[in-house]
């Protein structure tokens, strides 16, 4: 609808009945007239301010929570996660913070207003309120490279317009009333717009908790009444299709948070009996593109919104998106609206001038017959170290040993992982996702022996090689620099006596007389990689193994 001021104005909820269901609770449908009076009840209550940190759980609670800021006129803070470190910068920052919850949390970090459901009451009239789209409903922050949460800003209408067409060609349409089950949290930008935003705006119904466990899903799946939609994450579903029990009929699945594979989308579809459709997207612009992973390898952007590359990367624009967005992915572009991912540009990988996406190195890793869950990471501050991968994986049937001897059948071995740490479990977020926070808190535990070790050579300056290498301007050969190499590594770093240069790199030239300093990460099992630097420069990269032959 629109106001005299030219302003456009989109209802909270499309739902057309007072008796329409907004959500279930148990099974039991919560009506359109019984959720707006929770609305209209609660923002009564709320305090007088301005920014609101949301941490209800519940997210039936969590929505008439949101919806009741917006008729306030209130801007809601979704943080990536709700530490005690997070909500004090959150309070420094925007001064005049709340917290609305439904149980109190005793963190002292900003003032609370708890929300509970003898605090409502019902509605008198169906009046359904409407928002200008330009308001801003959010802040959802990413964690930002530093560590300092970033905040964007999402207006009600990119909210809305984001969720009205990704819903229509995925099939929402035809799904009307349908209840939806998530396992993934309202507070972060998938879950508020797949499992929130999308009901409201689809005449969908919501279900207030979070399941993860196979037996919970299965259990709540089994009391919505058909059609039912659940959405969901690759952790989720690979932890589903782990277990033998049987599940519970869909009518369609929904993943994002990371690229699936086509055999676990086919296991899950089977295991469901429906489609499964993924949603690529970002905070910053919202749902971009979906695709059928069992039948296309290609992303279809949704209705509205184009892409197009320049020297920076890849450009999102359109319907939703408020203004041109850079994606933090590398994308094959096969035209404006149908592209393939090859993995996030800081995922990308460069080691002895090879390159890998982390992607590509998790789907082998997790191919693995006995890993339940693996990841591969980037150590943050390598300045001092080799500066190789790192690998944690669940296998509880398997050693180290099994693991890097699988991935050596898979993998380049310059990519093999320094270290590989076993888990009982991965530290994943409610969403799924690996924090930098908790993977260099692991690093930083490992013990001695995965630290880097080094040695030294020297090459002197009337060394033979000088008379006839290059008189004008001599240099080490690089068959002798990496004969250097392969002696020291044999000898402090226990090589066998078989062993060779799987991989090398020559960055820069080494001169007479210079001191090269040689440092490795011994242990384990595998290959050994290697970097030479002269003073604070490296001169070259490589990786030693242990050769199929004796020489």
């Amino acid at each position: 609808m629109n106001a005299g001021s030219g302003a456009r104005f989109t209802p909270l909820i499309r739902h057309e009945r007072p008796e329409a269901a907004v959500a279930y609770r148990d099974g039991a449908p919560i009506q359109a007239i019984r959720f707006l009076g929770d609305v209209n009840a609660l923002a009564k209550n709320l305090p007088d301010r301005k920014h609101v940190v949301n941490r209800i759980a519940d997210r039936y609670y969590f929505t008439v929570g949101f919806a009741a800021a917006m008729v306030r006129k209130q801007l809601t803070l979704l943080p990536p996660n709700d530490t005690l470190e997070m909500m004090h910068q959150l309070s420094a920052q925007y001064p005049d913070t709340y917290c609305l919850t439904d149980a109190k949390v005793a963190d002292g970090a900003m003032p609370q207003h708890l929300c509970f459901a003898d605090h409502l009451a019902a509605a008198s009239d169906f009046s359904i309120p409407a928002f200008d789209e330009d308001q801003i409903a959010a802040l959802i922050f990413t964690s930002g490279s530093t560590g300092q949460p970033m905040p964007h800003p999402r207006s009600w209408g990119a909210l809305t317009r984001s969720v009205e067409r990704s819903g229509v060609c995925m099939g929402l349409t035809g799904l009307e009333s349908a209840a939806i089950l998530a396992t993934v949290s309202p507070q972060h930008s998938y879950g508020l717009e797949s499992s929130v935003m999308v009901a409201l705006q689809h005449r969908l119904a919501l279900t207030p908790s979070k399941p993860f466990y196979p037996a919970d899903i299965a259990q709540q799946l089994e009391s919505l009444p058909r059609p039912r939609i659940l959405v969901t994450t690759p952790v989720h579903l690979r932890v589903l299709t782990a277990d033998t029990a049987a599940l519970p009929k869909a009518d369609l699945v929904i993943s994002a948070t990371a690229p699936l594979s086509a055999e676990l989308a086919a296991e899950a579809e089977a295991l469901f009996a429906c489609p499964l459709l993924e949603i690529y997207g970002c905070t910053e612009a919202g749902q971009i593109s979906w695709r059928r992973t069992t039948r296309e390898t290609q992303w279809r952007c949704f209705t509205g919104i184009t892409l197009s590359q320049d020297t920076y990367g890849t450009w999102a624009s359109g319907y939703q998106i408020n203004r041109k967005t850079l994606l933090n992915d590398v994308v094959e572009l096969y035209d404006e609206e149908r592209f393939e991912l090859h993995g996030r540009n800081a995922d990308m990988v460069n080691i002895a001038g090879k390159r890998a996406s982390l992607a590509h190195l998790n789907h082998h890793l997790n191919s693995i017959d006995g890993v339940v869950d693996g990841a591969f990471v980037l150590p943050e501050d390598t300045k001092d170290a080799v500066g190789r991968l790192a690998a944690l994986a669940v296998a509880p049937t398997l050693t180290i040993q099994n693991v890097m001897t699988a991935l050596r059948q898979r993998i380049d071995p310059i990519f093999l992982p320094r270290p590989l740490i076993m888990l009982d479990r991965l530290p994943r977020n409610a969403n799924g996702k690996l924090t930098r926070q908790e993977v260099d808190r692991l690093l930083v535990a490992l013990p001695p022996t995965a630290a880097p070790e080094s040695g030294e050579v020297i090459f002197a300056p009337d060394a033979p090689f000088v008379a006839g290498h290059f008189p004008s301007n001599p240099v080490v050969p690089g068959a002798m620099l990496l004969q250097e190499v392969l002696r020291l590594l044999q000898d402090r770093a226990a090589l066998p006596e078989h062993c060779e240069i799987r991989a090398a790199k020559f960055l820069r030239p080494v001169r007479p007389g210079d001191r090269v300093e040689i440092r490795w990460i011994a242990g384990g099992d595998g290959d050994i990689p290697f970097d030479c630097f002269v003073a604070d420069a490296k001169v070259l990269t490589g990786t030693v193994g242990s050769s199929t032959e004796p020489a």
